[in-house]
């Protein structure tokens, strides 16, 4: 144990110059995170800030109820800017010009229209930049409008036999509660990180696999200088070896994953969970990191053969275990995502973020099995791998 705690710090010193491993180890996971925060949004929360006006040439009933209760509950929620527009044409400039997003337009005799149960028309126009908002200006309209068909189709059901319709009843239509509605449970939404969380702990471990890479064929490189051979010719066994080998690998990679964390956190907004769970899944993930990478090395004989090896390895499971984009863009494929730690990793975090504790149990314990087979093949290797 002594000789293995001797060639840790021997490393670790090493390691603490060695820019390369500040690039993969932080440098390149948080660019990365930001970038994808940057383009895809950040996190679940994000409101939809779109700028609309409303054009209301009818100033009836219908009309008031428009603007008041569907238009002026998003205002007030922060997800949309209302701004008046005196006519059609008004808002159609207030379009063109970028001002507004998209803009409703109520025809004069809309109210009366809908009273009588003719057909009428709420016109919404949409700026060619601004499609999120257009699209849900459109989806506004649309429910509106369907709501007060279901209206119209229940005065009319009850008017069957002849009878006009009078408001009245149209107004007990409109007031009759929905018959089915759809409920969302919050701690199923809450399994799932949201998209700052979720890419910032894909570029983790997918670059965890670099950081523990570079423990691991520091063997070939001591091999070629000549200190390999010294050291197997003192009293040190091949698993001291392989053993300080690793654990060099293992501070390093828990240390780098700390710090993303962290950072992450603060820089970010990432929310990563509990932090026993978190510190359980990272220290997990890197074991199985390092045992995977130990394993593949030793079916290489030069260092450049096993970077190039391990490079791709930990580009195929970055890729099919979802570090990447989520796992369930690949369909059929994403059965094989269960093959790799990723997946493990990013299921423990989500799972962590609407459950408790216990909750990450299974993927801590798939995740040590990885580590134990990797570093089981990596053991029965390490004769050749230290003689080749």
């Amino acid at each position: 144990m002594r000789a293995s705690i001797t060639i840790l710090s021997k490393d670790l010193r090493q390691r603490a110059r060695d820019s390369t491993l500040l690039v993969f180890g932080i440098v390149l996971p948080l660019g990365l995170a930001f970038m994808f925060n940057v383009m895809l949004g950040g996190g679940e929360q994000r409101r939809l800030d779109a700028k609309y006006a409303v054009a209301d040439g009818d100033r009836g009933v219908a009309a008031q109820e428009f603007v008041g209760q569907v238009l002026r509950p998003l205002e007030a929620s922060g997800d949309a800017t209302l701004r008046t527009a005196a006519d059609a044409e008004e808002a159609r400039k207030l379009v063109e010009r970028k001002t507004v997003d998209a803009a409703f337009v109520i025809p004069a005799g809309f109210s009366a229209a809908l009273e009588r149960g003719a057909a009428t028309r709420l016109e919404v126009i949409g700026g060619v930049d601004s499609a999120v908002s257009v699209q849900v200006a459109r989806e506004i309209a649309q429910s509106y409008a369907t709501e007060r068909r279901a209206v119209q189709l229940a005065v009319a059901v009850a008017t069957v036999g002849g009878a006009a319709p009078d408001r009245e009843l149209a107004e007990r239509a409109a007031a009759a509660p929905v018959p089915v509605g759809v409920a969302q449970d919050d701690v199923a939404r809450r399994k799932q990180l949201d998209t700052t969380t979720y890419y910032a702990a894909g570029m983790a471990m997918f670059f965890l696999f670099f950081v523990t890479m570079m423990s691991v064929t520091s063997i070939f490189d001591e091999r070629r200088q000549g200190t390999l051979a010294r050291l197997l010719a003192a009293p040190v066994s091949r698993r001291a070896v392989l053993l300080g080998k690793s654990l060099g690998g293992i501070l390093v990679g828990v240390l780098s994953m700390a710090i993303l964390v962290v950072v992450s956190t603060l820089a970010l907004g990432a929310d990563w969970g509990h932090p026993l769970g978190v510190a359980a899944l990272a220290v997990a993930a890197v074991l199985a990191a390092t045992g995977i990478t130990a394993a593949v090395a030793t079916f290489a004989r030069t260092a450049e053969q096993a970077s190039n090896r391990l490079s791709v390895i930990a580009m195929t499971l970055g890729l099919f275990g979802g570090a990447l984009f989520p796992v369930a863009q690949l369909e059929g494929l994403s059965s094989l995502s269960m093959l790799t730690p990723h997946r493990w990793f990013l299921e423990g975090l989500g799972d962590l973020a609407g459950g408790s504790l216990s909750v990450v149990v299974q993927p801590v314990a798939v995740l040590l099995g990885f580590a134990v087979a990797g570093g089981a093949l990596a053991l029965s290797r390490l004769g050749r791998m230290l003689n080749s």
